[in-house]
């Protein structure tokens, strides 16, 4: 099987990206949200810097990411081996498993924020966002934020972050598939642990300790 390592929060620091790739050389990168896509803000790095070697590099937007822009796209890959997963979408690795990519999630620091520039109130997972989901078998989901399940475990780490709409949209989603495997991010503190079945893996994001990446497992 290819060797596939999953990210927490990027938040357009590539330059930590291309060390990760560098040293571990993965075929496939999946990064679980404020991947750090600010095409139009001067200090935004560009998807061009991203040295990716070969990789495949997979990610699903956060809250922390140019929301209209990525409504306006005309494809989904965004820069050379750099693809943008849509909420919802599915993607299916060598061995037969399945990933759906479930981005979204709520910014505490909104009101610091200018919609349309850096802040976007497409950032939320809605009802929408669940219609016409995929009948098919979902092994990994690949989200930003957790299910509303997990928020009261989370919440001591980080108490600015609430229960929120994308909490229950999650929750929706889990009942439906119930995947064996659920990775995220957004809370940028590592954790894991089994949620009725499911394992889950919290990662941290990168300036915030060395937990921010794993490998996915078989």
């Amino acid at each position: 099987m290819k060797k596939i390592i999953v990210t927490g929060d990027i938040h357009n620091e590539f330059g930590r990206l291309n060390e990760l790739i560098s040293k571990k050389r993965p075929e496939l990168v999946i990064c679980c949200g404020d991947f750090g896509f600010w095409p139009n803000v001067p200090w935004g790095s560009p998807l061009s810097n991203i040295k990716t070697q070969g990789a495949k590099i997979l990610w699903c937007d956060g809250n922390h990411e140019d929301h209209w822009s990525l409504k306006e796209r005309t494809t989904d890959e965004l820069a050379p081996n750099i693809f943008y997963m849509p909420r919802g979408s599915i993607y299916k690795l060598e061995d037969g498993r399945n990933i759906m990519f479930m981005g979204g999630a709520h910014s505490i620091d909104m009101e610091m924020r200018t919609e349309g520039v850096d802040w976007f109130r497409e950032e939320v997972i809605t009802q929408r966002d669940l219609y016409d989901l995929p009948q098919v078998k979902v092994d990994i989901f690949i989200t930003h934020t957790c299910p509303e399940e997990l928020v009261h475990d989370l919440i001591k780490y980080n108490s600015f972050k609430k229960n929120e709409p994308s909490n229950t949209a999650l929750s929706e989603l889990w009942r439906i598939y119930k995947p064996g495997l659920w990775i995220f991010g957004h809370w940028h503190v590592y954790k894991e642990g089994m949620l009725f079945g499911t394992k889950w893996h919290c990662l941290s994001a990168t300036g915030f300790g060395d937990r921010w990446w794993m490998y996915l497992p078989d």
